[in-house]
């Protein structure tokens, strides 16, 4: 039921207009992808979490997944996820802007090192283990930076936000798993440290279609510009495009 007011009907979000204005700022979004200031963050692509019968789904009936959610969730990676991470990656490394690759992984092959909410959830993806490996259809490529991390968002966790100040990133467009978690958290704390963000909720998933739109419909307008894939290159080829076009 939507919430009420009696004397004006439905409730709006009376500050849609100043942060879609000065927090989402699509114009101020564009310009940095023509300066190239702008980085994809692609988010736990890796066997712990997104692969069939590894990790967090070796044994599927102890995964806390009912086993229509778990059809969903590899659905959803295996139809449109995954081809639209590769393609976003493609675009990006085209257009010679950064792609960061965050993942699970301890420092410690014991996990002695992990998060107190990842040894409590008896999440471990130790160094060299096939749960840090990352997806082969979205796996760095040549030097591209990787970022391992212990909890749910990685500016929390790791020196992320000193490598983006080091190599001049201002913007961020976000992409993997889970929406309503990493995906989440990693887009929030980055709004709260100035970064502009957008969210491609077509390269995003989780367990439930239901847990994937709430998550979305709260960041939309307020944390992030929310775009499909086919916005998201488009964005990228035209910009770029623009700048290359201004300084010939």
């Amino acid at each position: 039921m939507v919430p009420m007011d009696p004397t004006q009907g439905p409730i709006s979000d009376p500050l849609r207009q100043t942060y879609l204005e000065h927090v989402v700022d699509k114009s101020q979004q564009l310009r940095l992808l023509s300066t190239r200031d702008t980085a994809l963050l692609c988010i736990d692509m890796q066997y712990l979490d997104a692969a069939d019968g590894y990790g967090v789904f070796a044994e599927p009936d102890s995964s806390g997944v009912s086993r229509a959610g778990r059809r969903y969730y590899f659905s959803s990676l295996r139809e449109w996820v995954l081809p639209n991470v590769r393609a976003l990656q493609d675009a990006f490394r085209a257009a010679d802007l950064e792609v960061i690759h965050v993942r699970i992984q301890a420092l410690t092959r014991d996990g002695r090192d992990r998060s107190s909410g990842h040894k409590r959830l008896d999440l471990l993806a130790a160094p060299g283990s096939k749960e840090a490996e990352f997806l082969t259809e979205v796996a760095p490529q040549g030097d591209e930076i990787v970022i391992n991390k212990t909890a749910s968002g990685v500016f929390s966790s790791t020196n992320l936000h000193y490598v983006l100040r080091n190599i001049g990133t201002k913007s961020l467009v976000v992409c993997g798993v889970y929406t309503n978690e990493c995906v989440d958290t990693t887009v929030r704390d980055a709004c709260d440290l100035g970064y502009f963000v957008t969210v491609v909720e077509d390269a995003c998933t989780t367990v439930t279609p239901e847990l994937h739109e709430a998550s979305l419909k709260t960041l939309r307008d307020r944390y992030a510009r929310i775009v499909t894939t086919d916005e998201a290159i488009d964005a990228v080829r035209t910009e770029v495009e623009r700048q290359e076009q201004s300084v010939a």
